[in-house]
């Protein structure tokens, strides 16, 4: 297994990050985070269904005692917005007196459209969040660039786009994914290979996850792929079984692409006289 993902002052035994939102009902939104095997979950804040149609709370289905509650500035289109939301889900979680009061996933949306980051309202947001204390975790796009300045704003962890929120096309830029994880990781480049860098957004199948992983980012964030899923359970189990063998296959050390064939046997002893069956 993986070992655990360190985030600021945050330990996760799992590198894949599960959302709350859009389940059919709260009952399948615990038995899918309960198959994904995640220790953290994301809450939006701002948006969040907190009461289903029979009055019952999510966080009655949450197991608090297992999972830690990542707040989210979901639904936040400046950066003023977004930082009272945080303090908001803060003062919301000291009540709980759950472990994730201290710590944010940011995010300041550009438009209602395509809900891409506004880069300038995210790194305003990032650094009055670091400044009041918040480990934060910054939504962003594949920009390598955007990435590296907010990791250089205080950010805990960069998180790059797959893909639009919610759009299921996966890795949509793998290059890019790429270049992010090598400003932010390699130290040719001023990065640190301990810095944590989590793709978030746009995963819709476990084959995405395992793409994220094996280019080396170093655990997944996902929502809609699961909870939209015909089967939310099994694509959970599916999820978390991709991002361990995504993590695992990028450390194993691939066989180098080749051209031509390599033959899995040797050639050396083959009798050179042999008869093919035939002839």
């Amino acid at each position: 297994m993986p070992p655990a993902l360190r985030i600021g002052r945050f330990s996760l035994r799992s590198r894949l990050v599960a959302g709350t939102g859009k389940y059919a009902d709260h009952e399948m939104m615990r038995r899918a985070l309960e198959a994904s095997g995640c220790d953290a979950v994301t809450v939006a804040v701002r948006r969040e269904r907190l009461l289903d149609a029979q009055g019952r709370s999510l966080l009655e289905f949450l197991d608090l005692d297992r999972l830690t509650i990542l707040p989210n500035t979901a639904g936040c289109f400046s950066a003023e917005d977004a930082v009272r939301v945080a303090r908001l889900g803060r003062e919301i979680l000291d009540q709980l007196d759950n472990p994730g009061k201290d710590w944010v996933k940011l995010e300041v949306l550009g438009d209602r459209v395509t809900l891409l980051p506004d880069p300038v309202g995210t790194l305003e947001a990032c650094r009055e969040l670091v400044a009041d204390g918040f480990t934060v975790l910054c939504y962003t796009s594949d920009d390598p660039i955007a990435a590296a300045r907010l990791r250089d704003a205080g950010a805990a962890s960069v998180m790059p786009a797959g893909s639009p929120i919610g759009s299921g096309r996966g890795i949509a830029n793998p290059s890019a994914i790429s270049l992010c994880l090598e400003l932010l990781k390699d130290p040719r480049h001023g990065g640190d290979p301990e810095y944590p860098v989590v793709v978030d957004a746009g995963v819709g199948t476990p084959s995405d996850v395992t793409i994220a992983m094996e280019l080396g980012a170093d655990g997944v964030l996902l929502n809609t792929g699961i909870a939209h899923a015909k089967d939310p359970v099994m694509m959970a189990c599916a999820m978390r079984l991709a991002c361990d063998s995504g993590w695992l296959g990028a450390r194993a050390g691939r066989i180098p692409r080749r051209r031509y064939a390599s033959a899995s046997s040797p050639w050396e002893g083959v009798i050179a006289d042999e008869v093919i069956p035939g002839e």
